[in-house]
């Protein structure tokens, strides 16, 4: 197991599972989990239910996708009040998280996968 599990963030459940679901099949031994939409199963992003899925993982570092802006703020409240090094990806949501993912299964070293991620930057 690596150290590092990936979080995706968007404001729509069926968005985040589909996302999780495409990284999966690339990347079978990253922990990688999703926290899309609200409770009500509504549009939009949730710090209660992003908190809960941090906390969820065994991995001391998540690195996190999002797909909207709203979903980095809920991150940015997420990552003071958690104790695991949430580190905000600011990069493409699917074509970053895909690339992430694959990456790391493939035993790619940090520099080598922010090397990759550096094109990606939207945000």
């Amino acid at each position: 197991m690596r150290d590092i599990g990936i979080l995706l963030v968007s404001h729509v459940r069926d968005i985040g599972d589909g996302v999780k679901r495409l990284l999966d099949e690339v990347a079978g031994n990253v922990t990688i989990k999703a926290a899309a939409g609200t409770e009500d199963n509504g549009v939009g992003t949730s710090f209660d239910r992003i908190s809960e899925v941090v906390a969820s993982f065994k991995e001391p570092r998540i690195w996190a996708f999002y797909d909207l802006g709203s979903s980095k703020m809920n991150l940015d409240l997420v990552s003071e009040t958690t104790d695991k090094n949430l580190e905000i990806k600011g990069v493409s949501f699917v074509e970053g998280a895909y690339v992430a993912a694959a990456m790391l299964q493939a035993g790619a070293s940090e520099d080598a996968i922010e090397s990759e991620l550096k094109p990606l930057k939207v945000k």
